[in-house]
């Protein structure tokens, strides 16, 4: 009887002692990775969660290969790798598909990849006898081993379909907003920009939320892979034998002279666009605003990258204000020009992440916002 007592207490000690490991397995079956191109951001984001982050080391050899060490145990964990785009965004990629593998070769349970922004993705349609290579990309990453994808702001919504994974496709819009209502002053007084009619759906739907009129500039010049004026073939030669009179003649494309179409004359501006890279093509528009009468003139982008003498070109423009989200580093361009603004999106990261992780439904982070966002 006594012998029966005993082995009773000890099955339900077992018992116990099994629940206790499982909720410890549970406050602890989340990795957060990180490589080289963001992080600053993946701090914050690892604070805000409260999850430490883990411990890898990614580097270059002495031949310029990528190599990667992670020095924790992922086996049966769900691992989040936070990895962005910098400068060095081929090294970036590698680094990026690497962890994913090392991972999967560690038995992780999951991997879940985090990039706010996802590089190449403005090469996501063929021109001329050129490829996609953010189709490559795409299947790259899948490839490596990854089971989901977080981005935000897609140059296309359309990439989401080039990858075999779920794809949640979050919008910085809401932070976006919410600093314009913050620090433009007399906001009643503003119209908000189409920088370009490609963008006019996204500067609608900031009009209708911030209650405001619209204006589009035309006549943009593009750059020369984004302009589609040479996206055929050149097939067949010119001295082809047979004949192609009967193909209707094509009219060369002209671009008109930049202009405004819409009121900003005393009004504030505030262009709206997807990614700012080469300034340039801001500056311009901007010049135009102002001899059309805007006093004020502010961008909104989601990804500043900046890249080359985009600050500069800032720092000597029009333009009051250029407002974009940490998703790419860009301190050292903000050194260069004091205009250069920066909203946070860590917050919307790390509850993805905790909702993900969770198995909880992303559909609250999806609030009121639109498709074309």
């Amino acid at each position: 009887m006594g012998n029966g007592k005993q082995h009773g207490w000890q099955e339900q000690k077992l018992i116990d002692m099994s629940s206790m490991a499982f909720r410890v397995d549970e406050s602890i079956g989340m990795v957060l990775l990180t490589g080289n191109s963001h992080p600053e951001l993946a701090k914050v984001v690892s604070d805000r969660m409260g999850v430490r982050m883990g411990d890898v080391v990614a580097y270059n050899k002495t031949n310029r290969e990528t190599s990667v060490d992670i020095r924790q145990s992922v086996r049966g964990k769900h691992v989040f790798i936070l990895q962005s785009a910098s400068k060095n965004v081929n090294n970036d990629v590698m680094e990026l598909l690497i962890i994913i593998y090392a991972c999967k070769t560690s038995m992780a349970k999951k991997i879940t990849v985090v990039m706010p922004y996802l590089p190449y993705s403005k090469q996501c349609r063929m021109l001329r006898r050129s490829s996609i290579p953010m189709k490559l990309i795409a299947e790259l990453i899948c490839k490596a081993g990854a089971d989901r994808l977080v981005s935000l702001d897609l140059y296309k919504k359309e990439i989401q379909g080039f990858f075999s994974i779920p794809v949640d496709n979050l919008r910085a819009s809401p932070f976006l907003l919410q600093y314009i209502r913050d620090n433009v002053s007399d906001l009643r007084n503003a119209v908000i920009v189409a920088k370009s009619p490609g963008v006019m759906n996204k500067a609608t739907s900031y009009a209708e939320r911030l209650r405001l009129g619209v204006a589009v500039i035309h006549g943009e010049q593009k750059d020369e892979e984004e302009s589609g004026q040479e996206d055929g073939r050149q097939s067949p030669p010119p001295n082809y034998a047979a004949s192609f009179e009967l193909f209707p003649s094509q009219m060369t494309k002209e671009k008109p002279p930049l202009t405004v179409v819409g009121d900003v004359g005393g009004r504030i501006a505030i262009m709206v666009d997807d990614i700012i890279d080469d300034a340039q093509s801001f500056v311009s528009a901007a010049r135009v605003l102002k001899e059309r009468g805007a006093y004020k003139i502010y961008v909104v982008a989601t990804h500043g990258l900046l890249s080359m003498e985009s600050p500069d070109l800032i720092e000597n423009s029009p333009i009051t204000e250029v407002i974009v989200t940490n998703t790419v580093p860009h301190e050292l361009q903000k050194m260069r020009c004091h205009k250069i603004k920066t909203v946070d999106i860590s917050l919307m990261l790390a509850e993805a992440v905790r909702r993900i992780y969770h198995d909880e439904s992303m559909a609250q982070l999806f609030r009121d916002v639109t498709l074309d966002d």
